[in-house]
């Protein structure tokens, strides 16, 4: 199920869900289930792309360990898994909450499994397809708790979403050499990590940051979070910058682990001042 990254997409989900105006009195069985029906979408969404990518992952070293890759579950075994999991997280979803909040959470399973795994193979676009499933969590969880597609929820779909492309460009950057050797195209230039990569990642960190101000604008937190999501902001624009600067390996991790602790600081904070 990819643990690590089935959690950090629920927890966005779920912060969302509570962010919603509609949710006053925060229900813990509610959130319980948001985040158990979470991790059965996302973990049937990342269970399908290890079963069709068993030969890719066996060749790198990052992915070589994973279940079906190594051999340890067998390709039937991880399809049955995620046709399981993958139902049962949309019903609770339609049960539960509505049936807007499951039906975007079928499409998000849809297109990260059907559409975004096999398009790595084809066209560098795979890194924009995939950042509509990374970032509608955080929408499937505002409609799961508002029952609405109101600006404010659409403002916390695309923090997520513009902050997907620094991010996975990091990640291809310092795994250019295994992505390469399976023939992965993650990368924006087709000659592999260049200044325009860089440059790419600045540009789309630069869009994050009056992105971060809308919720303000919009009556969702206040002025603290605002300060916050302002500071992490610009914080990742330092560190693309550097990367365009450095243009190496170091200066691409930083950018990734900035990415890794910059939603929780973000959602965290917006959640903080609506308390």
């Amino acid at each position: 199920m990819k643990f690590t990254l089935s959690f950090t997409v629920v927890f966005t989900c779920v912060i969302c869900y509570m962010l919603a105006p509609k949710v006053m009195a925060y229900d813990w069985t509610m959130i319980l289930l948001l985040t158990f029906a979470g991790l059965c979408i996302t973990g049937s969404a990342n269970s399908i792309n290890q079963a069709v990518e068993k030969d890719t992952d066996a060749l790198m070293k990052r992915t070589a360990n994973r279940p079906v890759a190594s051999g340890r579950m067998s390709q039937q075994t991880a399809y049955t898994f995620a046709t399981i999991t993958g139902v049962l997280g949309i019903a609770i979803m339609w049960k539960y909450f509505n049936f807007s909040s499951a039906l975007l959470s079928a499409f998000s399973l849809f297109l990260y499994a059907f559409i975004y795994t096999p398009l790595k193979k084809i066209n560098s676009i795979a890194v924009l397809v995939g950042a509509f499933p990374g970032a509608l969590p955080c929408l499937i969880g505002w409609v799961a708790g508002n029952d609405d597609f109101a600006y404010a929820g659409l403002a916390l779909f695309l923090i997520q979403f513009l902050w997907q492309f620094p991010h996975f460009w990091a990640i291809a950057w310092v795994s250019h050499t295994d992505y390469s050797r399976v023939g992965f195209k993650l990368l924006p230039a087709k000659e592999g990590p260049t200044r325009f990569t860089a440059l790419q990642s600045i540009m789309y960190a630069v869009l994050m940051v009056p992105v971060g101000l809308i919720p303000y604008y919009l009556n969702l937190t206040g002025q603290i979070s605002m300060w916050i999501l302002l500071v992490a902001n610009i914080f990742m624009v330092v560190q693309c910058v550097r990367l365009y600067q450095n243009m190496g390996v170091p200066a691409a991790r930083r950018v990734m682990f900035s990415s890794y602790i910059y939603l929780p600081i973000v959602y965290l904070a917006l959640l903080a001042d609506k308390l």
